[in-house]
């Protein structure tokens, strides 16, 4: 794969002042000054740059390079790497260099790392002089085809994941697949875990995308080959379409929405999978793993309930095997995570809505007030002590 061959799609939001690009392809960083200054004009000049000291460790220096290459001072500021760290006092921390380095309106902020990098960075960005422009520089395949894209931005807390939070559009995404190469293999595989949830509620077509980007990865591993980097550009520029065309309908996830294109459906598998991650103190699982064990619980939840046929549910679970092992969750304390679900933002009067599958490409929204009396226990107790 070449330089050149950079794969944008365009974001535009209604009601926001403008639009935005997301540019997936190899070789990126060494570019981020001057996507920076197409992104927000000839006024900036200076950025911070939020990350953690690993991220920074390997890309730090040629991003700063190239933000001085076109004119842009930037200062740096590093917190911690989990989403233990993903906190108010992590953002009150990002808040206070803000204020050191003299951030004004008119510069911006870079968050440079994964997912809590982002949403930490963000949710700081957004709440900075009530708001500066960011630019997301994923550098996780989850981050690239999730977090980064649709302006959710936010910290966990000790009563649940994601619960403060703020609507933050970036001015810009810039996905070098290239970075993905020093992901370990956990690390790429909590990504696929979110892809296939974005395949099983999108179409059989995304899933069978995703399904290429399995196989490349199980070929190449280190995702060195220009022929894997090639389909996990493409790949991932397909994933962040169809993210962008939900959000374009359902900007903020409005409560009352209820139908396949609510930005809700971006939810499914995540139910049970913030419940696991708050139940271990966000320090067992990563977030796509959680994500797959979700996805999985959400699949058999459909069927118990009769939306989803079998062979369906096989499709999925194949796809998820060849993601690789999830970690176990037997040790997990079942009142734990079944009190996290309780507690979930979702919760709707009382009830929970859960996104279930009706087949793939077929999201459905169902309060679980409509769920036989003792169902969800009884999947949960099962899924928990299951083998997987």
């Amino acid at each position: 794969m070449t330089k050149s061959e950079t794969i944008k799609v365009g974001v535009r939001i209604p009601g926001e002042t403008a639009d935005y690009q997301i540019l997936c392809g190899s070789g990126l960083l060494e570019n981020t000054g001057d996507i920076v200054r197409m992104a927000l004009g000839e006024d900036v000049r200076r950025v911070a740059v939020i990350s953690n000291r690993k991220v920074f460790g390997l890309y730090g220096e040629a991003v700063e390079r190239s933000l001085k290459r076109a004119g842009i001072s930037a200062g740096s500021f590093m917190i911690g790497d989990g989403e233990r760290f993903k906190t108010l006092r992590t953002a009150e921390k990002i808040l206070g260099f803000f204020n050191t380095a003299g951030i004004k309106r008119g510069d911006a902020v870079i968050a440079l790392g994964g997912g809590v990098v982002g949403d930490a960075a963000g949710f700081a960005a957004s709440l900075h002089l009530r708001g500066v422009r960011l630019v997301q520089i994923p550098t996780t395949l989850l981050a690239m085809i999730d977090s980064s894209v649709g302006g959710k931005t936010g910290v966990n807390s000790s009563f649940g994941k994601n619960l403060i939070g703020t609507f933050h559009q970036p001015a810009a995404v810039i996905a070098d697949v290239s970075v993905l190469a020093t992901l370990d293999r956990r690390g790429m595989s909590a990504g696929l875990f979110e892809a296939v949830k974005h395949g099983a509620i999108s179409s059989e077509k995304l899933l069978r995308t995703t399904e290429k980007m399995i196989d490349a990865r199980n070929r190449d591993p280190r995702l060195n080959g220009a022929e894997t980097q090639a389909v996990f550009a493409k790949g991932i520029a397909e994933h962040v379409r169809f993210k962008a065309s939900i959000v374009k309908g359902d900007a903020r996830e409005a409560v009352t929405a209820t139908g396949n294109r609510s930005r809700k459906i971006l939810n499914f598998g995540h139910t049970l999978a913030h419940a696991l991650e708050l139940a271990t103190e966000y320090r067992y699982l990563k977030h796509g793993e959680a994500v797959g064990h979700g996805v999985l619980f959400a699949a058999e939840l459909s069927k118990r309930l009769e939306l989803l046929p079998a062979n369906s549910i096989k499709s999925l679970n194949d796809v998820v095997h060849r993601v690789g092992s999830l970690p176990p969750v037997d040790k997990i304390s079942f009142e734990a995570v079944f009190s996290a679900i309780s507690n979930d933002k979702k919760s709707r009067g009382g009830s929970i809505d859960w996104v279930l599958l009706e087949g793939i490409g077929r999201p459905v929204i169902v309060s679980d007030a409509k769920f036989p009396k003792g169902i969800l226990r009884t999947a949960l107790r099962d899924h928990l002590m299951s083998t997987l």
